[in-house]
């Protein structure tokens, strides 16, 4: 069947097609219908069955007569070491934590927050939560104490299972001060943290408070699997908001089953016992879907891979994966690979490994720049996909799906919307535009299983951030447009969340941070452009009347200030002293124009400027920087 014949089969009956995809699915009680509407835009998929996350990703392919099959691989270019977990072995191992933590406790609907790096326990931690039907929330190993607190203060976790330490190339990064940080810092306080001690630093334990992770599963009863309903969360996962506050997105158990399932052979084109690589992290919504869930729902191996693109140990580390591992799907981010490109050009390294397993690359988490996807299908000589999707969709709203066709690619194009999503091109009244037309990305709802059916303890907030610019439609926040083939493209954020290296950050939380420093009157972040990284976060700051210190120091507690409190993720290391900000009569700063004005992009001059000459002002700033043409 073509793609178009799937879409079309999907569009005059989409709960039919939704009830198909989830025969693939072990129920404890079947859903005997897909959709619930619940009026004002809120929906739910399969929202009357009884299902476990971890018995479909785990216990059902040993029931099979799987258990042997390799369900992780391990690879750790930073601690050398590598190690492969059979799905017989990945059974016992949750088995046991899920027991060990329904004997501290934990029951069906608390939330546990998992604050680790990418080791098999991160994902022993995910599947032990779905195992009791507790709720996890991952947070980024990277983010510092005061954002991990701000997260535990709105997911109100029971327990925190933690490592003691990540490992980055050349450095240790130690984990437990950072929690113990945050559990200070944050008004809801934890009744026990699980922590997994690693030899290259262990950490101090807190007497009454830390359990050590090995000693507290000693002894317990394993845990069976929970049947839970079709609308009980799986997970929260907390993405950047606009105003700082981060948007707490979860994800019900059942819609998440069936929709990554179907993706796995339609989209990513792999069979059960396929190897499946996805280099990302755990902490973002890739490692949800494609590192830990979609994988193992599928019955294929997943690697969990700790190191970088480059330095672990040079610019081969990929292919080496691959090869070594025979690995048959691919996903990472346009970054990794313009690292890669960066430091062998010529592609040197490929040809140093067998990659004859590779069928496919896929590339996700910001824009991938034709220059990119060429020379990356030139090296590898497979097709490299760019598809696009968000934190709330959970899985791709625009993809070339080579497991039902091959379309034809088209460079700066994630190609077509998949079954499920119904996207127009909305004009600021709501209005569909025509083709080529450059206007804001919409969904018609109801959204399909496994995409965020609300906010976590903010429905109104939901609706306002989502559902209420365009009624009747999920409002993505990005820009673009549709040629006459249907093809999306993808242009630019209508808000002012940037992406730096696949992983989307709030400006409004940057500036934030740089106006609580003393002598910081006004800022304003923008993103602009950077050839590795996507983009980068560059601050303007208007300094108080009567500041008489070296600029230059000012910049430097700024850049510290946020690395401290949002972390190194941020990448924000640009910053500069202006004297005033673009702004309209209505006082709103001018982002986009001083965006463009970086990056030497095509801009007009804003009909409600207050004062024109800013911009000038704000151009000689920028080539002190090293931007705008300097």
């Amino acid at each position: 069947m073509s793609y178009k014949e799937v879409y079309a089969n999907w569009k005059s009956d989409p709960e039919g097609f939704w009830m198909q995809a989830a025969e693939a699915i072990d129920w404890d009680q079947k859903p005997t219908q897909a959709l619930t509407q619940k009026g004002e835009g809120l929906f739910e998929w399969f929202a009357d069955s009884k299902v476990n996350t971890c018995w479909n990703a785990v216990d059902r392919h040993v029931e099979a007569g799987h258990g042997d099959r390799v369900a992780i691989i391990y690879d750790s270019p930073v601690t050398n070491s590598k190690r492969n977990i059979t799905f017989a072995e990945l059974q016992d191992k949750v088995a046991r934590l899920a027991g060990a933590l329904r004997a501290q406790g934990v029951e069906k609907g608390d939330r546990v927050l998992i604050y680790m790096p990418m080791v098999p326990e991160a994902l022993q931690a995910m599947l032990a939560c779905g195992r009791i039907g507790a709720i996890h929330s991952v947070v980024f190993g990277g983010f510092a104490a005061n954002e991990l607190a701000v997260r535990i203060d709105d997911a109100k976790p029971k327990a925190i299972l933690a490592a003691s330490c990540g490992i980055e190339p050349g450095r240790v990064v130690e984990y437990k001060p950072l929690l113990d940080g945050a559990i200070e810092a944050a008004t809801h306080k934890p009744t026990f943290c699980a922590i997994l001690q690693r030899e290259q630093k262990t950490a101090d334990l807190i007497e009454g408070r830390d359990l050590d992770w090995a000693e507290f599963q000693q002894g317990v009863t394993p845990a069976e699997c929970l049947p839970v309903e079709g609308n009980h969360p799986s997970y929260i996962l907390y993405t950047s908001g606009t105003t700082g506050q981060p948007k707490g997105v979860i994800r019900h158990t059942a819609g998440q089953l069936v929709a990554l399932n179907w993706t796995m052979k339609a989209i990513y084109n792999v069979a059960p016992d396929d190897v499946f690589w996805a280099a990302s992290d755990v902490g973002w919504v890739v490692g949800h879907s494609y590192i830990c869930y979609g994988p193992l729902i599928h019955g294929n191996t997943t690697v969990v891979f700790e190191g970088k693109p480059v330095g672990t140990p040079d610019a081969g580390t990929f292919w080496r994966v691959i090869s070594e591992h025979k690995v048959t799907s691919f996903f990472t981010a346009p970054t990794a690979f313009r690292a890669v490109k960066r430091e062998d050009p010529t592609g040197a390294l490929v040809k140093d490994y067998d990659l004859s397993s590779l069928k496919q690359v896929y590339l996700a988490g910001e824009r991938a720049d034709p220059d990119t996807i060429e020379w990356a299908q030139t090296q590898l000589g497979v097709p490299v996909i760019d598809h696009w999707w968000q934190t709330e969709t959970g899985w791709a709203i625009a993809a070339n799906p080579l497991g039902i066709e091959e379309l034809p690619i088209k460079l700066g194009s994630p190609a077509v919307p998949m079954p499920g999503y119904d996207v127009e091109i909305l004009d600021d009244a709501g209005h569909p535009v025509a083709a080529g037309e450059l206007g804001a990305i919409a969904i018609k709802l109801p959204l399909p299983p496994g995409t965020l059916p609300t906010l976590w303890n903010a429905e109104e907030r939901f609706k306002s951030s989502y559902l209420n610019t365009f009624p009747g439609y999920y409002e993505t926040g990005d820009a673009g447009m549709k040629d006459e083939e249907g093809y999306l493209y993808i242009m630019a954020r209508t808000d002012d969340v940037i992406n730096v290296a696949g992983h989307r950050l709030s400006t409004g939380a940057m500036e934030e941070v740089l106006a609580n420093h003393p002598d910081v009157a006004e800022c304003a972040v923008i993103g602009v452009s950077d050839a590795l990284k996507g983009q980068m976060p560059v601050g303007f700051l208007c300094l108080n009347a009567g500041v008489d210190r070296p600029q230059d120091d000012v910049v430097r507690e700024v850049v510290q200030l946020v690395r401290q409190q949002i972390g190194p993720v941020a990448a924000f290391k640009m910053a500069t002293v202006v004297d005033r900000l673009p702004k309209t009569r209505s006082g709103k700063i001018l982002r986009g124009t001083m965006a463009a004005i970086a990056d030497e992009t095509a801009w007009k001059m804003p009909a409600t400027i207050d004062d024109p000459a800013i911009l000038d002002e704000i151009t000689v700033a920028l080539k002190g920087i090293g931007l705008a043409g300097a």
